[in-house]
């Protein structure tokens, strides 16, 4: 997929989600001319098999890799929601904060976690921030009723996005050539060291170039992909509401 968005907005359940699954794709949109925004919506501070960190210093860690990482990305700016890390719920509070950035940001596609997985084989944090988020795009950042204060206490006008890209999909239908930008995603993937401490980063990149050759080799055999020739690659499930 050659696309490249004006604007993207990446919802991402933690700290380092976005970089793994998706980070190719978004250097190439970066590089591309594209402004991307990030909303992160739990603190990581769960993620560690580490005994001499507690939940706070994790957060507060991963934190500061997620801003290191989106600066090697080139993403605009990341609103971090701050929810505890595998506490995540299908709220209408949750749902408001996702629309409200997506009304502010207006994007013209938001890339996030797949929802549904037939092995299950996913955290329950992925789950819930795909669904909510799926949710937030269609219809409730569309319609003004929905969650209406946000016009009228603060001005922030509804927003149709055109399309959702879903990482991490058992069927994939877009495939993005991350091979130019493939050092970058490696680049910005190490940025979260308290998630790579135990892996060199040579190991590392021998995972994450397997996967991306597993996407290309997807990508080249999709009877409806116009891209051939793809050695590295990101696959996503896309589902378009207008053109």
């Amino acid at each position: 997929m050659d696309f490249i968005p004006e604007r993207a907005l990446v919802i991402t359940p933690h700290p380092d989600d976005a970089e793994v699954w998706a980070g190719g794709t978004i250097a190439r949109w970066v590089r591309g001319g594209a402004e991307v925004h990030c909303v992160l919506c739990t603190d990581g501070g769960k993620g560690s098999d580490d005994p001499e960190l507690d939940s706070a210093a994790l957060a507060a860690a991963r934190s500061r890799e997620q801003l290191a990482a989106a600066a090697i990305l080139g993403i605009t700016d990341v609103v971090m929601l701050g929810r505890p890390d595998g506490e995540l719920e299908d709220t209408s509070d949750f749902r408001k904060a996702l629309v409200r950035q997506i009304r502010l940001v207006k994007p013209d596609v938001v890339l996030t976690t797949e929802p549904y997985r037939r092995n299950m084989q996913w955290h329950r944090d992925h789950r819930i921030a795909g669904q909510v988020a799926l949710d937030a795009v269609f219809p409730y950042a569309r319609d003004h009723l929905h969650f209406g204060e946000l016009f009228t206490n603060e001005g922030i006008e509804p927003h149709k996005t055109a399309a959702i890209m879903f990482w991490g999909s058992e069927n994939p239908n877009t495939f993005v050539d991350i091979a130019p930008d493939f050092d970058t995603k490696m680049d910005a993937v190490m940025a979260h060291a308290t998630q790579t401490r135990q892996r060199s980063r040579a190991d590392v990149q021998a995972f994450i170039r397997r996967r991306a050759e597993e996407a290309a080799a997807a990508g080249n055999s999709y009877p409806e992909e116009a891209v051939s020739g793809l050695t590295l690659a990101e696959a996503f499930r896309r589902v378009t509401f207008r053109t």
